[in-house]
């Protein structure tokens, strides 16, 4: 058994990827698996992480945005494609794939649609809300098209042969403690509520500032919740900034990042962030209380959707950031945090739009490619 698995462009795209081919590996013991990714994409830092090998194609990315710096941009990029498919089209002949996987981004396109010209079996997975470029341009020519929202198989209606619902997976890590045992092992031994927030690297910048805010706020009304907040590339500016307004931090509270995510997450009472796909999986799965703001400059605003969705049932406070502030972000965790009955109703809408079981999910559809 061997399976390409391709995708990049953010950890959104990479990690049910990687999720999947462990269950493959479950299932296939012996089975080879190869990842396809783009040329200086995060993609080949993660998947060797993971320990599978990645072999790399030139891609071509284009901006939806009218202005002339784009058209030139996109036009550079025109003749990157033939560049790309014929790198897909040598890796897929040398390593001889029983199934191809595209999990989204640009990176994807290449070797889905080569395999799906050489008549392989070929399925696609789109965790957002909104389905991306790639997923798009694809939908007509794979055996299966595979969906983390319900909500999103109405846009491939008439074009995809076969749709499925299976969710978005993430990592076995999130399923392994509870809110006391992770509390306990990040040392929080009180009954304070904690709060978690970080922003990503997209629009980090603009929302570190306002959380700047919220921090010396938080300091100033006298710590009523305990607060853990990954700064990201931002990290030297905002210790600086804190500092120079008086507010001192433990490098836990302020942290560069969170590299134990699924421990702070599950100790988590309220979580604030953007929407990216995988982050709502893991919300969800964890039945966690959120307020979101999703990152405006993503591709169709598909960030928006996704929250838009998890807000109309009851699961989240949407917040979008051109209307945001460290203070409304102070007054709406406090708002959450002074209502327990609203947050337990929001982490039972939460659980209720979980898919716990995606990653087995999607192996079974993926299984059915292969008899």
């Amino acid at each position: 058994m061997r399976v390409i698995f391709t995708c990049g462009g953010s950890a959104g795209h990479v990690n049910p990827a990687l999720s999947v081919a462990k269950q493959f590996e479950r299932h296939y013991p012996g089975c080879e698996i190869l990842f396809v990714g783009a040329v200086e994409g995060m993609e080949e830092r993660l998947v060797k992480q993971a320990g599978y090998p990645i072999r790399l194609v030139r891609i071509s990315t284009f901006e939806r945005e009218i202005s002339w710096s784009h058209l030139v941009h996109n036009i550079g990029n025109v003749f990157q494609i033939p560049v790309g498919q014929y790198q897909a089209a040598k890796i897929i002949k040398e390593f001889k794939p029983d199934l191809v996987v595209g999990t989204g981004g640009y990176a994807s396109f290449p070797a889905v649609r080569e395999a799906a010209r050489r008549h392989i079996p070929t399925a696609i997975h789109e965790s957002n809300a909104f389905p991306g470029l790639t997923t798009r341009a694809l939908a007509g020519k794979v055996d299966l098209v595979m969906v983390g929202f319900p909500e999103a198989a109405a846009y491939y209606e008439g074009v995809a042969r076969r749709v499925a619902v299976t969710g978005t997976p993430v990592r076995e890590e999130f399923f392994t403690l509870t809110r006391e045992q992770a509390r306990l092992e990040l040392g929080v031994a009180d009954n304070q509520p904690l709060v978690v927030s970080f922003w990503g690297s997209l629009g980090a910048r603009y929302m570190n500032r306002h959380t700047i805010d919220l921090v010396e706020r938080w300091d100033r009304e006298g710590r009523r919740f305990h607060y853990v907040h990954s700064a990201g590339r931002d990290y030297e500016v905002m210790s600086g900034e804190l500092k120079a307004r008086g507010v001192a931090v433990t490098g836990e509270e302020v942290r560069p990042y969170i590299d134990d995510m699924p421990r702070v997450m599950a100790a988590a009472d309220l979580v604030m962030c953007r929407a990216g796909a995988s982050t709502i999986g893991e919300l969800t799965v964890l039945g966690k209380p959120a307020i979101l703001v999703p990152s405006p400059y993503v591709a169709a605003n598909h960030q928006f959707k996704n929250a838009k969705v998890l807000a109309d049932r009851g699961g989240v406070a949407l917040v979008e950031e051109k209307t945001c502030t460290g203070d409304v972000l102070y007054d709406a965790i406090n708002e959450l945090l002074a209502d327990g009955a609203r947050r337990a109703a929001m982490s039972r809408a939460m659980k209720e739009l979980a898919a716990p079981h995606a990653a087995e999910d999607i192996y079974r559809e993926l299984e059915t490619l292969l008899h």
